[in-house]
């Protein structure tokens, strides 16, 4: 199998930074074989140490199947793991008061998806990436019961990385970071308050520069309206939501509400929005709600031709990631990478 490279400079920063780190990413879905190939993929990439979850015989004949070589990846089975029985004593612990007995514990354990969340909450593993088989919500309640969010923060959002061939929007962002997006929330909160949104937009800046490396993240708050040019209680939610983030964090570039056109073009800002510190450099770019957001990381997708990677978690207090169902191994490669990335922030930054 030929080593897969990425495909853009913002990507490649990000592999950069996950082969310094050599995290260690746990892998459940190992019945699937786009797991399998991704998972000889990342090693050979060297992104980081790989633990895949299941019956070493069952993986062994999987990857034969699949034409992918895990010889050098350590496989444990849950079932028969010497830390099983510690796990399952931790999670009763976390779970008290809704998991009335250790025999209870052991199984709910016994799902590869908490088993490995329960790696990465004792430091067994730095995160995990799964979503490949498995809905959104089964992903997601181990996460929010075994890791939790973040010191300071509200809820998980999720965003999407878009890179947009030949983009020369924002007007004003250096010309390595044109076409280069960050989308949210896009796949988590369907009517974030303004409080949420204010949330949202704060852990998006956060992500645009521990993740990818960005040199400064513009947060748009995205709207119909520019500066008052119209009115209405949605188009007040988002003038809340500018006012909460800036007051929380006066450091971050963050100003609203701002249409598209406001937010990407620099002789349209001037115009709508003269003095805006984020009109026509807007890189994260926030939407009101989730009917939005989705949409138009869809639209960007097939009508701008654009790689999406998601939709990818901020919020929680250690990384595990969500992938969608129609997900490609190169997809869970490159998920792995953001993952590994994440988890070599400090804590309290990571988002």
């Amino acid at each position: 199998m030929a080593v897969l490279a990425p495909k853009n400079q913002i990507m490649e920063g990000v592999w950069a930074k996950a082969r310094q780190g050599k995290k260690t990413i746990v892998l459940p879905e190992t019945e699937d074989e786009r797991t399998l190939v991704a998972a000889e993929m990342i090693e050979k990439a060297g992104l980081g140490k790989i633990i895949l979850l299941g019956d070493k015989d069952k993986l062994n004949q999987g990857a034969k199947e699949a034409g992918a070589n895990i010889d050098n990846l350590v496989i444990i089975d849950p079932l028969k793991s010497d830390k099983f029985d510690e796990y399952a004593q931790k999670f009763m612990e976390l779970r008290k008061g809704k998991v009335a007995s250790i025999d209870d514990a052991r199984k709910i354990l016994e799902n590869f998806l908490y088993f490995g969340a329960m790696m990465v909450k004792l430091d067994d593993a730095d995160g995990m990436v799964a979503g490949a088989t498995n809905t959104t919500a089964d992903v997601l309640r181990p996460a929010f019961q075994i890791i939790k969010t973040a010191p300071g923060i509200s809820l998980v959002s999720a965003y999407f990385a878009m890179i947009v061939p030949d983009c020369q929007y924002p007007d004003l962002a250096p010309d390595g970071e044109k076409g280069f997006f960050l989308y949210a929330d896009s796949g988590g909160n369907p009517d974030p308050t303004a409080d949420e949104l204010a949330d949202i937009a704060i852990t998006t800046c956060e992500t645009a520069k521990n993740i990818f490396g960005v040199g400064t993240a513009y947060a748009a708050m995205l709207s119909y309206s520019t500066k008052g040019s119209a009115k209405h209680p949605r188009i007040d939610k988002v003038i809340e939501a500018t006012k909460i983030a800036n007051e929380k964090r006066p450091d971050l570039a963050i100003d609203g509400e701002l249409q598209g056109d406001s937010a990407l073009v620099e002789r349209v800002g001037k115009k709508k929005a003269p003095g805006s510190p984020v009109a026509a450099k807007a890189n994260c770019l926030i939407f009101p709600d989730l009917d939005s957001g989705n949409i138009n990381y869809k639209l960007t997708q097939y009508l701008g031709k654009a790689e999406a990677y998601g939709p990818l978690l901020q919020g929680l207090d250690k990384p595990i990631n969500d992938l969608s169902r129609g997900s490609s191994a190169e997809d869970i490669v490159n998920v792995a990478a953001i993952v590994a990335v994440k988890a070599m922030v400090p804590y309290g930054v990571r988002d």
